[in-house]
């Protein structure tokens, strides 16, 4: 199967990289050519890496063929499945929802990896909103065998099972839940995270203490920091600020410490430092 994917970010080159693996086509866009050459870089050293690790034994030539990467939005025409991996600012969604909207054919689907924008509101964007759902995949794609699903309100039956056999073709299990901004994992996760940049800031604990405490004492496999570099500074402020808009509850009032971070450039593991360094 044709599957394009939009966003050459850490999502959209573990997506890539994830569905290459299955065996499908991959036509990964973005607007800048620069993201296009690290994505394929970085899927070809993560392959390499388990190799050498004794993780897997991929063909590494192989599953690098079947991507090819575009800055043309027009490559995904043929495509049967879209992943979309903007970040999380709504007027960015929109505005790739809006360009590929009279391109992509009738039949595709369109998969909306989001952490906390309700799927209902970028359905709106389209004008068939029955085909777009929500696929909240796990970070790192290419390790994590399950993905949040979610129905938007117009999303069909039809395109719910699609979905299920697109993930399944690649080994990925899911749950479907109904909309709501944050959905379940990020409504949640992104509490713990936002509560424990506010202990940092009150040096009630340090990072590492922190999440020492959710790995050994909970057994949790990552701390919630650990998490929220791995996610990205800037993409838990952008999903807070969506989450404290859409419910209006000072529980998401995003950290003063988060945002400072992200005023500075500490972003996590895409720059080298965020609570902890790479």
């Amino acid at each position: 199967m044709k599957v394009g994917v939009i966003g050459a970010g850490v999502m959209g080159t573990g997506v890539s990289q994830r569905f290459a693996q299955a065996g499908h086509e991959i036509c990964l866009i973005d607007i800048v050519s620069e993201n296009l050459t690290t994505a394929v870089k970085n899927i070809e050293r993560n392959l390499m890496i388990d190799n050498m690790l004794g993780k897997a034994k991929w063909d590494i030539k192989e599953i690098l063929s079947h991507i090819t990467v575009s800055t043309d939005y027009q490559r995904l025409k043929e495509c049967m499945v879209i992943v979309e991996n903007v970040s999380e600012i709504v007027a960015l969604k929109e505005t790739v929802y809006k360009r590929m909207e009279d391109i992509v054919c009738k039949e595709c689907i369109i998969l909306a990896n989001t952490s906390c924008i309700p799927i209902t509101r970028l359905g709106a964007l389209v004008h068939e909103p029955d085909r777009v759902i929500g696929a909240h995949f796990m970070n790192p794609v290419p390790k994590q065998n399950f993905a949040e699903v979610i129905r938007g309100f117009y999303t069909s039956e039809e395109t719910i099972e699609k979905t299920k056999l697109f993930l399944e073709s690649a080994g990925i299990n899911c749950t479907v839940v109904n909309d709501s901004p944050g959905f379940v994992s990020n409504r949640i996760s992104h509490l713990m995270m936002n509560e424990a940049a506010n202990l940092v800031m009150e040096n009630v604990a340090t990072p590492e203490q922190i999440d020492m405490i959710f790995t050994n004492g909970f057994h949790h496999e990552t701390g919630p920091l650990h998490t929220a570099d791995l996610i990205g500074i800037d993409t838990v402020v952008n999903s807070l600020d969506v989450l404290y808009e859409s419910y209006q509850d000072s529980r998401f009032r995003c950290s003063p410490l988060l945002r400072k971070m992200m005023y500075a450039g500490l972003l996590g593991r895409k720059s080298g430092e965020g609570f902890f360094k790479y």
